[in-house]
């Protein structure tokens, strides 16, 4: 029996990175895999993958974590076909449409876009998963945050302010649903994810000090150094854990990262 067998667990962004990642674990683990995922290649590969590798029940879902009829819609069908939702984990995020621009050159479509992905969406997500974790008595929310936010990184505010959003958003959930057996708890990685191999290629040379000065001297696995986390939070190994921010980064929160892209000063 795994730490969550049978568990029904939504997880958004599981077509890549620390999304899949958590999948995996999840799915190791005995839990039902809902993967919402924008990009129906790899979130029905990933599906299939789980299924697999692990013998458990997993579903694809087409997913726009920028809309709420999305974001309901993925709960619905965990309902539909498992009976509840148990864990929501947090993870989407992509599509980014502005780069690395400062706060006075950052587009305003970027920072709605960023908004509504990675904090409507999941605020969407968890109003529509509290009634049955609510009528159950049960439930963990797991949202993933940034260190960009935290260390309020440079050329990235859209990012920055979301991310900090969902961890406040996160919170907030934990102080008023403790009441309901329910913990919300969030994480901020440090890992090698999608997103940070695409600001590889805009800025090399941050990337590589950025992973340099990390105490640990590398970024993170997202299978596994950042999912055994969420495992933990997602576990009964948790249940007295709530409202939290766990760092699973090597240390680069100790002194803040090494983060200083070369942007446009005029």
């Amino acid at each position: 029996m795994g730490r969550i067998q049978d568990k029904v667990a939504v997880i958004t962004g599981a077509g890549d990175g620390i999304g899949h990642g958590i999948a995996r674990r999840f799915a190791q683990e005995g839990a039902r895999v809902l993967v919402a995922e924008i990009d129906d290649e790899k979130g029905a590969a990933v599906a299939e993958e789980l299924t697999r590798d692990f013998g458990t029940e997993a579903e694809f879902l087409h997913t726009d974590a920028t809309l709420e009829a999305d974001n309901n819609a993925m709960i619905a069908r965990a309902v539909e076909r498992w009976g509840t939702v148990d864990i929501l984990v947090n993870n989407a995020w992509g599509g980014d449409k502005a780069g690395l621009k400062r706060v006075d050159k950052m587009p305003t479509d970027a920072m709605f876009h960023a908004i509504n992905m990675k904090l409507m969406g999941p605020f969407w997500a968890m109003q529509a998963a509290f009634p049955h974790m609510k009528a159950q008595g049960w439930g963990r929310v797991i949202s993933l945050c940034s260190l960009n936010g935290v260390n309020a990184h440079m050329g990235s505010v859209h990012y920055n302010s979301s991310a900090e959003g969902l961890r406040t958003l996160t919170r907030t959930a934990a102080r008023e649903w403790a009441g309901f057996g329910i913990t919300a708890n969030s994480i901020c990685p440090g890992a090698k994810t999608a997103a940070f191999r695409a600001f590889e290629q805009m800025a090399p040379d941050v990337a590589a000090a950025s992973e340099a000065a990390n105490p640990m001297g590398h970024l993170g696995d997202p299978e596994t150094d950042i999912a055994p986390v969420a495992l933990f939070l997602a576990s009964e190994d948790s249940r007295y854990i709530t409202g939290n921010t766990l760092y699973a980064d090597g240390g680069s929160h100790i002194n803040g990262a090494v983060w200083v892209p070369d942007l446009d000063e005029d």
